[in-house]
């Protein structure tokens, strides 16, 4: 159950949306750990996608910013996510999809 975009969006942002949906998962991690680092901190990998547990209600330019960027808002599971090019709009997970991809915390994960 997706949402539309929020109510502060401009419309010539609706295409940089439906763009930014097919970066990489790298492309997005690397952005917010570059210019967002402490949503970095709380980023999801779940199979190629990139979950955000970061409420929308609380701050509404942050949910026009994560939409701008791909992300939509999850309202069944609460979540940001973002579907790195991966993505099938009529698919659906009735259950956790961290139950069958591999899911880990890229900030938790230490260089060698």
């Amino acid at each position: 159950m997706e949402a539309s975009a929020p109510a502060n969006v401009r419309p010539s942002s609706v295409s940089k949306h439906s763009l930014n949906r097919g970066l990489s998962t790298e492309t997005v991690l690397n952005y917010l750990r570059t210019r967002l680092p402490r949503l970095y901190a709380l980023a999801e990998v779940v199979g190629k996608w990139v979950w955000l547990d970061v409420s929308p209600a609380r701050k509404p330019y942050l949910a026009k910013l994560l939409w701008t960027l791909g992300f939509h808002w999850n309202q069944r599971r609460h979540v940001w996510q973002h579907p790195c090019g991966s993505f099938n709009p009529l698919g659906s997970h009735p259950q956790d999809p961290r139950a069958k991809y591999r899911s880990f915390f890229p900030a938790d994960v230490l260089p060698a």
